[in-house]
């Protein structure tokens, strides 16, 4: 009796707690039934930005009107005879003259270009209102493609970007444009717009390597085009300008460079594939694996690689080919052309580094040396750079079938800075 009485208390105490704690206790495990549930994917923004299915053609400059090899890229990439070409002369001095003189170049070549009147220094015209003008915006959007002139790439910006740095309606248009598969082509100020940072008021090359870049005054804000991780700079080989990529690009924490030369293009299609045309060609620059030393300019295990006409790179994979006359061409490293030390007094020279590149993968030398130094009246006149090149175990050169030109992929250089002993020569 005693027993059953204190089992039935019991539960009544049970059944009552119980009543209690529900309205704490449903919650709690709902709490903990959320937390041990896996997480939902998350649904993508549904303003998230598409690929571009478009295509570039990012040109060093000094484009000639016969070089119809580039020329007629951008047109056939466009949709060939017929395509619309929006035609910006945003960068130039003389917009009005440089954008009817493209127009007619186009249109020589096949196309149906117009002019988009959005420039700064355009008489006559408000850009600011132009830029956002609908009618414009449109015209622009449903071209095929657009082209980018050459001059001041910092009237490119200000003409496309408002004071707060949003996008006007006619950037808005390109981005559309090249999204849907359209081309957009640039030469020299038109090239460095390509990238999300480009060089606004740079020093000459060497100041560059002895003084650094600052945000807002040697780089600034680009276009950004090609995308966030790849930096482009224009008339390479011609001005030495491969030697001030690297500072810029250190400085923004980029591990992959392209530069261009004048007369030639590069084509970056929508995998991501770039193909050199034209005159010259190209450098790539891989920082993946380069180590930074402290004081003056100093880098080293910078990969450099020299893109010929015809020659192909991947972004994505980092992969390399040579073009069709150069496939059957490899370089055997047992037997080499050159047997004589390899140097340059002046590796800053037109295309002094791609020419002691060359001679490298071809040579029974361990590596080639290059210099430059300023004017005693100038920049730290103290202060020059050694630039080493040597074979790494995946170096390679290919060469032409036809000519003695070169490719030459994956060469390691280390920069060092060097003491220059004034005066460099005196009179008895």
């Amino acid at each position: 009796m005693f027993r059953s009485a204190v089992r039935l208390a019991g539960a009544r105490i049970l059944r009552v707690l119980s009543l209690l704690l529900s309205p704490l206790l449903f919650p709690l495990l709902f709490l903990l039934m959320c937390i041990a549930a896996p997480p939902a994917l998350a649904a993508p923004a549904a303003d998230a930005p598409l690929p571009p299915k478009g295509t570039l053609v990012i040109i060093g400059g000094n484009l000639r009107p016969s070089n119809g090899a580039v020329w007629e890229r951008i047109v056939q990439l466009a949709g060939g005879k017929g395509a619309r070409i929006a035609v910006f002369a945003s960068a130039s001095g003389y917009p009005e003259r440089s954008g009817k003189s493209l127009v007619d170049l186009f249109n020589k070549y096949g196309a149906r270009a117009f002019f988009v009147p959005v420039a700064v220094k355009l008489a006559g015209s408000n850009y600011q209102a132009a830029a956002d003008d609908p009618q414009l915006a449109q015209a622009v959007r449903t071209a095929n493609g657009a082209f980018f002139a050459g001059g001041d790439q910092s009237r490119i910006t200000m003409a496309l970007k408002h004071e707060n740095g949003s996008n006007t309606r006619v950037l808005d248009a390109l981005w559309d444009m090249y999204r849907g598969g359209g081309v957009i082509a640039g030469s020299s100020a038109g090239a460095a717009i390509m990238s999300s940072t480009m060089f606004g008021r740079p020093r000459t090359v060497l100041a560059t390597l002895k003084l650094g870049v600052a945000e807002g005054q040697e780089i600034t804000d680009g276009l950004g085009f090609i995308g966030n991780d790849v930096f482009v700079d224009q008339h390479l080989l011609v001005r030495g300008r491969f030697a001030r990529m690297l500072p810029a690009m250190l400085a923004k924490g980029y591990k992959l460079g392209l530069g261009i030369d004048e007369d030639s293009a590069m084509v970056i299609l929508p995998n991501r594939d770039v193909e050199v045309i034209g005159y010259k060609g190209a450098l790539v620059l891989d920082l993946a694996e380069a180590s930074v030393h402290e004081g003056a300019f100093n880098v080293s295990n910078v990969r450099v690689s020299y893109l010929d006409n015809g020659d192909r790179f991947n972004i994505a994979s980092h992969t390399f080919t040579p073009s069709e006359d150069k496939a059957d061409g490899k370089i055997d490293p047992s037997r080499p052309y050159y047997r004589e030390p390899l140097f340059s007094a002046d590796i800053l020279g037109n295309t002094t580094v791609v020419d002691l590149m060359s001679k490298l993968i071809d040579s029974d030398q361990p590596e080639a040396i290059g210099i430059t130094l300023g004017s005693p009246t100038g920049v730290q006149p103290d202060l020059g750079f050694e630039f080493r090149f040597t074979r790494a175990s995946d170096s390679v050169g290919y060469q032409s079938a036809t000519t003695e030109a070169y490719s030459i992929y994956n060469v390691r250089l280390d920069i060092r800075p060097i003491l220059i002993r004034r005066p460099l020569y005196q009179y008895k």
